[in-house]
């Protein structure tokens, strides 16, 4: 556990490494790779944020992590939002965030960021998400 001198940062860091983990498990990289998982959290919420509207994005950053909210937002434009992209083009915006090769592609490193933030979203929430993103989006959403 880490050790900040403040409970709730303490379990906000815990849990944000946890989320960071099972990036990387998916992705099959060393924990010494932290840096890439992160620029892969970052990239995929990025995209998601921008593509959800002002209201959803608010529902959603409410059930993140306290330390991923921070990212989450960082840089955040909501008089710009939503932006319309298919599939193809919310990959293209998370591989363009993105700075490093991955194997598997974006599609698959974005379903994998997407199935370790869904551990801490509600369903409902997670349904809500899916229901304002267009068909083709959806797919990237764990069941």
């Amino acid at each position: 556990m880490a050790e900040t001198g403040l409970s709730s940062f303490n379990v906000t860091v815990d849990t944000t490494n946890t989320l960071l983990h099972h990036i990387e498990r998916a992705q099959g990289w060393p924990k010494e790779q932290r840096h890439q998982s992160y620029s892969a959290l970052r990239a995929t919420l990025h995209a998601l944020r921008d593509r959800l509207t002002v209201e959803e994005t608010a529902h959603l950053a409410a059930q993140l992590p306290l330390l991923v909210r921070g990212i989450y937002y960082d840089r955040w434009d909501p008089s710009r939002v939503p932006v319309k992209m298919d599939k193809d083009e919310f990959l293209a915006r998370v591989g363009a965030e993105f700075p490093h090769q991955v194997d598997g592609g974006m599609e698959e490193l974005a379903k994998n960021v997407l199935r370790a933030l869904k551990a801490h979203i509600s369903e409902g929430e997670w349904h809500n998400i899916g229901s304002v993103l267009p068909r083709d989006l959806q797919q990237l959403l764990p069941a």
